[in-house]
């Protein structure tokens, strides 16, 4: 398979998620990271452009430069994608830029700083005849791929509740001086208008919505600010209406002291019930009324699941896979939505822009009904 050409903006020396995204990228041998912008030190990025091999030529010592010096390469040598591994802030006007100068983006969640840059990134791409991906990690793992068609084949019968909690303690003290990742993630210049929401709430709504199908018509937000000093968000719990009628309810939560990643969603059926945990990811828990509970175990050789559950799988059962092939599935998948653009991408199953801007919409009306106190509808424009 020929290889995508590929660049990176951010993700450099120190960045937590930066390299998860290298690995990921080269696990299928489908792209080839070929320039990179990863920071705004250009000795700092230089350092790590080297180390990765790339010519020193290619590396940048800003984004506006490597994307106006790429665009000028020959079509064959020029970067066809671009990975944006920034502060929330800077997605919108590095994506903006990409796609006006005709490159496909991926693009960290959440999308951009609101809802109205959101859209404006969704219809640019779709002026320009590009795809971009949101990197919502968790829908990459095989058995929520499992779940979801389980819950689309009727297995639980019509959805009747949706729950879905995440919680981690690392914001359990005001340690943002100290802490490069919270000294962003906690500062609305950098952030927007929420934290802990914008941060990993985000990842649990556009879950609920992927596995069940259901899109959100309303929601009740209590939000706090737990940790005195902090300016944004720590802790939520956010009600929630869907367009069938169906309730559901969403905790997000980072001074869960004793959790570091502990995410789980449980959709409750007519006739049962399905559960996944991220600390138990190779796992998916299946109930009914008439039957001993069963466990369904991720593994490439394992009959029984879905065809969109394997294609996501590596290895056989019993091996142990993680976050970087999570990863490595997005990247995967939109490598073939990029080779099959204009042929079938509406068939494969990834989170483009538009899933994006539902997230957005979540965030505004998040801060809305906040600030309300009451009910709000899911605004989308």
């Amino acid at each position: 398979m020929k290889k995508l050409r590929w660049g990176m903006i951010g993700g450099g020396l120190g960045s937590m998620i930066g390299p998860i995204h290298r690995y990921a990228a080269r696990l299928d041998n489908v792209y080839d990271l070929v320039a990179g912008s990863f920071s705004q030190d250009i000795n700092k990025s230089k350092q790590l452009g080297q180390t990765l091999g790339l010519n020193e030529s290619r590396i940048y010592p800003d984004y506006q430069t490597m994307l106006e010096k790429e665009k000028s390469l020959p079509q064959e040598q020029r970067i066809e994608v671009i990975s944006i591994v920034t502060p929330n802030h800077l997605h919108f006007p590095i994506a903006k830029s990409a796609l006006e100068n005709g490159f496909h983006i991926i693009l960290e969640k959440p999308m951009t700083l609101n809802l109205e840059e959101a859209i404006i990134l969704r219809d640019l791409a779709k002026e320009k005849n590009l795809l971009g991906y949101v990197l919502y990690t968790y829908a990459g793992y095989p058995m929520i791929k499992e779940m979801r068609e389980q819950i689309r084949m009727g297995k639980i019968g019509a959805v009747r509740k949706v729950h879905v909690s995440f919680t981690q303690g690392w914001l359990s003290q005001f340690n943002e001086p100290s802490n490069k990742q919270a000294s962003w993630r906690q500062n609305p210049n950098y952030a927007g208008t929420l934290g802990t929401m914008a941060d990993i709430g985000i990842h649990a709504f556009h879950l609920i919505e992927y596995v069940t199908g259901l899109q959100t018509e309303s929601l009740f937000a209590e939000i706090n600010t737990c940790v005195p000093n902090r300016l944004l968000d720590d802790d939520g719990t956010i009600l929630l209406r869907f367009s069938n009628g169906t309730k559901g309810s969403l905790l997000a939560s980072q001074i869960t002291i004793g959790d570091s990643a502990n995410l789980i969603i449980q959709v409750v059926g007519e006739e049962g019930s399905l559960q996944w945990e991220h600390t138990n990811h190779h796992q998916l828990k299946y109930a009914n009324l008439n039957a001993p509970i069963q466990i369904y175990e991720a593994g490439n050789n394992n009959p029984y699941l879905s065809e969109e559950a394997l294609a996501n799988c590596r290895l056989p059962a019993g091996h142990p896979e993680g976050m970087i092939e999570v990863f490595a599935n997005h990247y995967y998948l939109f490598y073939l939505a990029i080779k099959n653009l204009g042929k079938q991408e509406s068939e494969l199953d990834y989170p483009d822009l538009d899933a994006g801007v539902r997230g957005m919409g979540f965030l505004g009306t998040v801060h809305l009904a906040m600030q309300k106190g009451s009910w709000v509808d899911l605004n989308l424009f």
